[in-house]
């Protein structure tokens, strides 16, 4: 083996064939062209622009001020372990152990843990194709293959047990669900996740639901795979609902056979969560608060609404209605065969950052684009008036 420079030590296969998070390259361009003085309205990040609730910022500074920065257990206080059990009992009448409850430093850390814990390396983990792009890199981190799990615009481009059971392998350990979806906006309905989990219980598989948008819902809610399916992996984060992304900061509902061992995971990897973010996160749970957050997702409602009536006049065709979370997925082919230069391009004429389906869709994502509406109404018809000047 010839070796290699020594100032620039080789990266591992992993390293080098990553794929970008074209999202964040979108939105360095859109930076660039605002520090340029360009108006740039941003339709881009998956990031809710509404403020933190001002309880939890005040809560935060009270425990820095308290000194309370030191390490909490890797799973997590128990206070805040507690008040999410609490609130699934109000939102999903469900009685969850909080000792099944496991505190993480974000979703991202949650997904990590679950598959750390439930997948070996070289195993298969099914994934709706389109999907979350990050859960391919979660995937293959780990030392798993990631495998597309196609999904169809009649279905609400969500798996059904049937498309399950027709991609599952002898080498598949686990699918990875999400609902609301991220790019599309859909729900799984409690009927169709049931009849998942019982294809996956027959082949001895695991089943990890994504819910870091479940609270943000707006045609009716399901409840949540925690209420019903102890052996369901559920994840969930303070990001969205709770609009705390910076904070970083989720959690994780695991079956009880897993409390020891996730625990041990999280210690070893993560050491703990922020703790600060877990004193502050308490103040979440506040009826003051939840009567703020409840009128942040009628907000995100009417917003969708606006979008959904402007954009069949745009030749962006929504092909399944967004129950939830704040994105809607559009079938752009009527503008050219390529998404990631369509993109390009509203961002150059109309100062609209949109992402392509691309970060979505290994397979048809360049005839999708994906916007998240994450601006003030005023904002959205703008952007709606430069795209029909565009376009």
């Amino acid at each position: 083996m010839t070796p290699g420079d020594p100032l620039n030590p080789d990266l591992s296969a992993f390293a080098q064939v990553v794929e970008p998070f074209r999202v964040m390259d979108i939105l360095a361009r859109a930076l660039a062209a605002e520090r340029d003085g360009r108006d740039i309205i941003h339709l881009e990040v998956g990031e809710p622009d509404f403020p933190t609730p001002p309880p939890v910022i005040a809560a935060g500074r009270a425990a820095l001020a308290a000194g309370d920065t030191r390490y909490t257990p890797a799973h997590g206080t128990r206070a805040l372990r507690e008040a999410l059990a609490a609130d699934y009992r109000w939102r999903h009448d469900a009685e969850i152990d909080p000792e099944r409850i496991v505190i993480t430093a974000g979703a991202s850390a949650a997904i990590l843990l679950a598959l750390a814990a439930g997948v070996n390396p070289g195993e298969e983990v099914l994934l709706p194709d389109p999907g979350y792009a990050c859960n391919r890199q979660f995937v293959a981190a780990r030392g798993a293959i990631p495998v597309g799990l196609p999904v169809q615009a009649e279905h609400g481009f969500q798996p059904t047990a049937e498309s399950v059971a027709a991609v599952w392998g002898a080498n598949t350990r686990a699918v990875l669900l999400g609902s609301p979806a991220n790019p599309t906006g859909t729900c799984l309905s409690r009927e169709r996740l049931a009849a998942i989990v019982e294809v996956v219980r027959e082949r001895g598989g695991l089943v990890i639901m994504d819910e870091i948008y479940a609270q943000i819902v707006f045609d009716g809610s399901e409840p949540s795979a925690a209420a019903g399916f102890p052996d369901v992996v559920v994840i969930n984060s303070f990001s969205k609902y709770f609009a705390m992304t910076g904070w970083r900061l989720g959690w994780m509902v695991v079956p009880e056979s897993w409390v020891d061992p996730v625990r041990r995971l999280a210690q070893n990897l993560f050491v703990a969560p922020a703790t600060m973010a877990q004193t502050a996160a308490l103040e979440a749970f506040t009826p003051e608060t939840e009567a703020l957050l409840q009128t942040q997702v009628r907000e995100l409602q009417r917003r969708r609404d606006v979008l959904l009536e402007a954009l069949p006049g745009l030749g962006l065709k929504v092909q399944a209605r967004p129950e939830g979370a704040f994105y809607i997925y559009a079938d752009c082919t009527a503008h050219g065969p390529d998404s990631e230069a369509l993109c390009a391009r509203i961002l150059d004429q109309a100062g609209v950052a949109l992402t392509p389906g691309t970060d979505f869709s290994p397979s048809r994502g360049r005839e999708y684009l994906r916007i998240a509406y994450t601006q003030s109404e005023a904002r959205l018809c703008e952007a709606v008036e430069r795209l029909r000047a565009a376009l």
